[in-house]
């Protein structure tokens, strides 16, 4: 993401809290990924699942391609159902992943478009798409494409960071976080960095 240090300091303007956190974690290491269909079919195959069982079937997934490649969609659409279902990819994931497939074959998505796209074209082109619910859209926005304010409010490890960043007792209304996480923008992205950091770490202020 351009710009990190002008977030930083945004941030730190807006709570000294970023401070303590910048100087704890440090600055957020982002890495555009230019290979959409590749983001989308992995965040399928790890939704709702532990990091290591997902880890397990995604490579499992890039093994039935025999090449050090990302396959194509034509090659994911070439594969049966079965095939899928053996290296443990659910009914319903192989039913999304195919329709990802499909819709990078037919020219719904179209990758060259896809950066010169405001935010909310994408989730509207995406949200079409079987399977892919907004926190997909978020996570895509974030890390692959490194937009710079995107706040997943429904996300639980966001809920959590934020009761801990606000040291509150109990989860909060997503109105209350929304309206705090106002003066956060345009860096909300950095700003939930740092309350999934929180979590992750059971950092104690």
């Amino acid at each position: 993401m351009k710009n990190i240090s002008i977030a930083l300091e945004h941030l730190k303007k807006t709570d000294p809290r970023f401070g303590i956190l910048i100087d704890r974690f440090g600055k957020p290491d982002y890495k555009l990924n230019e290979n959409y269909f590749e983001a989308l079919v992995k965040s399928i195959v790890y939704q709702q699942l532990s990091g290591k069982a997902a880890f397990t079937i995604y490579t499992r997934f890039l093994d039935l391609f025999k090449s050090k490649d990302f396959p194509s969609p034509k090659q994911v659409l070439r594969n049966s159902d079965q095939q899928y279902r053996s290296i443990g990819l659910s009914r319903q994931k192989t039913c999304y992943v195919k329709e990802i497939a499909n819709a990078f074959d037919d020219n719904e998505i179209i990758p060259e478009d896809i950066p010169k796209m405001e935010d909310d074209e994408i989730r509207n082109l995406l949200i079409k798409i079987k399977g892919i619910g907004p926190w997909t859209i978020d996570m895509f926005l974030m890390f692959t494409l490194n937009r710079p304010d995107i706040l997943p409010l429904s996300d639980l490890g966001i809920q959590k960071g934020m009761t801990l960043f606000f040291q509150l007792d109990e989860i909060p209304e997503i109105q209350f976080m929304d309206r705090q996480a106002e003066k956060w923008r345009p860096f909300r992205t950095t700003a939930a960095w740092y309350m999934w950091k929180l979590v992750d770490e059971d950092f104690q202020w």
